[in-house]
């Protein structure tokens, strides 16, 4: 009828990217997994594209960032250094260290999303990352402690199987470090978080919500490995100053 008014519609309530998460997140596993399982120059060619594909996203960052060409080459050097390092460092790191990294990494992350959700309470740096709070970063260190702990404790288990006695979790727990494994696993949960929070303060100077597009609900490459990078960094260097010139003085 003239004048009368349309009947309202039901407001749709917006689609969940939860799917679009979970099968991207799988694919990326998958993935990462295969590239870990044939090792080799497979691992070291994956991580050698997603290392330039990170720092083409962070090219693009700075781009929106720098206001005249001398920052800009500035900023592309710091990137290239940060990101080459992390890149470098993964590359040359025996592979188990590679898979504790990794496992640290992704601890962290699990420990504080959930622990943020569940306590909240005051925030890090709001101005930042509005989402990070002192609760979250506990809980990354908590879980990045117990993944070292764990993870070291099943070194020592694997070991003592090579003994004549052959495996033993108690001498597994008498020659690992457990306390010494959690405090680094702790430190380098703090680092983790602090990757973070320099590609989110990229990105809030950029402007932007992502790095990337290049994954589907996800963001880009940067997005996915901003934690990783500075404890790759600490933990190959470490490794080559202290693991690799042990290695040498053993076999020598």
């Amino acid at each position: 009828m003239e004048g009368a008014e349309p009947a309202s519609t039901p407001a749709t309530a917006p689609r969940s990217d939860l799917p679009v998460r979970v099968a991207s997140a799988l694919v990326m596993l998958a993935v990462a997994g295969f590239a870990l399982w044939q090792g080799g120059l497979v691992l070291k060619g994956f991580i050698a594209l997603v290392g330039f594909g990170v720092f083409a996203e962070y090219v693009s960052l700075a781009a929106k960032i720098a206001p005249d060409p001398a920052r800009m080459v500035t900023a592309v050097i710091t990137g290239g250094l940060y990101i080459g390092w992390a890149a470098f460092a993964l590359i040359v790191m025996p592979q188990v260290l590679l898979i504790a990294v990794l496992g640290l990494v992704i601890s962290t992350d699990t420990g504080a999303y959930f622990a943020g959700r569940a306590i909240g309470g005051p925030r890090i740096a709001p101005s930042i990352s509005p989402s990070k709070t002192w609760a979250g970063l506990a809980g990354g260190m908590a879980a990045a402690a117990l993944w070292a702990s764990l993870f070291i404790l099943f070194i020592g288990y694997v070991l003592s199987a090579m003994s004549p006695t052959g495996p033993s979790i108690a001498e597994a727990f008498r020659t690992t470090r457990l306390g010494m494994a959690a405090l680094a696993g702790a430190g380098l949960a703090i680092a983790a978080q602090a990757g973070d929070f320099y590609e989110s303060w990229l990105k809030r100077r950029a402007g932007v919500k992502d790095s990337g597009r290049l994954i589907p609900g996800h963001g880009g490459l940067f997005d996915r490995v901003d934690g990783l990078l500075p404890v790759a960094i600490i933990a190959g260097t470490a490794w080559a100053a202290f693991g690799a010139a042990g290695a040498g003085a053993g076999g020598a």
